[in-house]
């Protein structure tokens, strides 16, 4: 069971139930009395218990959510899609009752927002770690802050989690990006096709989520559809947006290493590369760009390994490009495409080499088939008229 910092359902369900006795003739038993105690403690502390366990939880999630194609990954989202699945539709049918029949409300009911907050947030939680893993920070910011603030949202939003129209665009946006990642692992492909067929998965189930709302608790679901149906499609515009315009990671596809060095080869279970020694600490420990010393029309090699899940064919291209100061723009120099295979926990390894003729900056794009960023390798290129130290490494 992850640690999902979802803490403050525990005061609220303190809150909703606080005359629940544990009684034998009126006389509270010990275990009744040292649950009060620790109830009261964790309502007096919540605010801090919430923010602790949220920290807390994304670290756990962080160690235990390995790779986006093992079964316990995919059987954990699904548990999260069931939950607010079957949560949301059944408190508004217990409450339409209520409403139309006089039915009386059971308290237990109470407890389906918290269900849905604690699985809305455990998607959070881990669309934080996959797509931030993905990610390009400097391609993809936007999506990524839009998801951390939604992360850390669904904190302060919980008393919204009861509301009908915020839970359901909230659900679809969870089954979209869900989806995005999750088609590519039984289609074994990626790209634009495999992007629509993703809204389409998504958009049916939704679909079959609105059909019992619209069973179960009729008249409410009525009073909110057209609503429920502008903010499912905001979403759906908003997720086409990101990706037509490469802002959204490259799922499931993740960069585990990559680099520029003076040579990449391989041997039989490795590759290897020639680097130049004397790199800074900024280099080697924050990604800082790294100097290149080289002479005219020397070879320099861009290695990528990247993570893919079991079976799934695509192309990765290394795309050099230098920067013009003249022009004051990014020039493609060459343009490299080979096909990977996933599958190995640490990626596809590959390397491309290309004749550096151009002094200043440069940067290697690893993108996908259908454009979207990788990760990026910006470095520095020196003449130089003598070759610098140089050592020999294993690549990861």
């Amino acid at each position: 069971m992850l640690l999902c910092p979802h803490f403050a359902w525990i005061a609220q369900l303190v809150e909703h139930f606080p005359e629940e006795e544990g009684v034998v003739g009126s006389i509270p038993t010990p275990s009744t009395h040292m649950f009060q105690k620790l109830f009261g403690w964790i309502q007096r502390y919540e605010r801090h218990l919430s923010a602790l366990a949220m920290v807390a939880g994304f670290v756990a999630d962080n160690l235990i959510f390995e790779r986006v194609d093992l079964w316990q990954t995919q059987l954990l989202f699904a548990s999260y899609a069931a939950a607010c699945f079957i949560s949301i539709p059944l408190l508004h049918w217990i409450e339409s009752r209520a409403t139309l029949r006089g039915a009386p409300l059971p308290r237990w009911r109470l407890i389906l927002p918290l269900v849905t907050q604690f699985a809305l947030g455990g998607f959070w939680s881990g669309f934080v770690i996959f797509y931030g893993r993905s990610a390009d920070l400097g391609a993809s910011w936007p999506f990524l802050l839009f998801l951390f603030l939604i992360f850390l949202g669904s904190e302060y939003f919980h008393r919204y989690h009861a509301r009908l129209v915020f839970t359901s665009v909230l659900f679809f946006f969870a089954l979209y990006s869900y989806a995005i990642f999750t088609v590519p692992i039984y289609t074994h492909t990626i790209g634009t096709l495999t992007f629509i067929e993703s809204g389409l998965a998504a958009v049916g189930i939704f679909a079959l989520f609105t059909i019992l709302l619209r069973t179960l608790a009729r008249e409410r679901f009525l009073a909110d559809v057209w609503r429920i149906r502008v903010g499912a499609f905001a979403v759906l515009v908003v997720m086409n947006v990101f990706y037509f315009t490469n802002v959204l990671p490259p799922l499931p596809l993740s960069a585990e290493a990559a680099g520029v060095y003076h040579a990449v080869w391989r041997v039989p279970g490795a590759y290897l590369a020639s680097s130049e020694t004397g790199q800074s600490w900024q280099v080697r420990y924050l990604g800082a760009a790294p100097t290149l010393h080289v002479a005219f029309g020397e070879e320099l090699s861009a290695y990528s390994s990247i993570f893919a899940p079991t079976t799934l064919m695509t192309t990765v291209v290394h795309q050099w490009e230098w920067y013009d100061p003249t022009a004051k723009q990014w020039v493609t120099k060459a343009t490299i495409a080979y096909p990977i295979l996933g599958g190995r926990d640490g990626g596809y390894r590959g390397y491309s080499t290309v004749p550096v003729r151009e002094i200043g900056q440069w940067r290697v794009s690893i993108r996908t088939a259908d454009g979207r960023l990788i990760t990026r390798l910006p470095f520095i290129a020196e003449r130089t008229m003598s070759p610098l130290p140089q050592e020999t490494v294993t690549l990861k």
